[in-house]
C-alpha cells in the first residue's frame, strides 16, 4: 500500500511536509551543526524518532490484540550522528513498559518491537542498541 506525502521548501532551510491521507503537517529544519537553526526536527531527528515511534507503535498493536496493557508506556533515545560520510551513526533506545508484565509478555513484546519495519529498514551499520525497562 503506497502513502503519499508531501514536501515543499519554505526557506531558512525549512521545509513543511504533509500526510496525503490525513493532512497533517510536520515541519522541519536543518540543525544547528548543519547550518541550520535547530528550530524542528531535522530529517534525521524524525528518522531516530520513527525508529522509538515504530517500536512502540508495534508493541501496541499486538498488546491490544492479547489483552495486554500498554498503559504508560513510552520510549527515549538519542539520535548520534557520524562526520564521514554525514549519517546517522547510532539510536540507542530506552522503551519504558508496564512492569505488571509476565516474562512471556516481555518476550514476546521485546521481539516484537526489534522486528518493527523501521529496525528492519534501517542501515545494518547503524548500531540500534534497544533497553527494555519495566516500571
Amino acid at each position: 500500500m503506497a502513502v503519499e506525502m508531501t514536501g515543499r521548501y519554505t526557506g531558512n532551510l525549512g521545509v513543511q511536509l504533509q500526510h496525503g491521507p490525513s493532512g497533517a503537517e510536520i515541519r522541519t529544519a536543518a540543525p544547528v551543526d548543519n547550518a541550520g537553526d535547530g528550530s524542528s526536527f531535522s530529517p534525521t531527528d524524525l528518522l531516530a524518532a520513527s525508529l522509538g515511534a515504530c517500536m512502540l507503535t508495534v508493541m501496541a498493536i499486538y498488546a491490544e490484540r492479547n489483552g495486554m496493557s500498554m498503559e504508560g508506556s513510552r520510549f527515549s533515545l538519542e539520535k548520534h550522528m557520524r562526520a564521514d560520510p554525514r549519517r546517522v551513526d547510532s539510536i540507542p533506545v530506552t522503551l519504558h513498559l508496564p512492569a505488571a508484565l509476565t516474562d512471556e509478555q516481555r518476550e514476546r513484546l521485546e521481539r516484537v518491537a526489534l522486528t518493527c519495519p523501521v529496525h528492519r529498514s534501517l542501515l545494518p551499520e547503524i548500531s540500534k542498541d534497544v533497553t527494555f525497562v519495566y516500571e
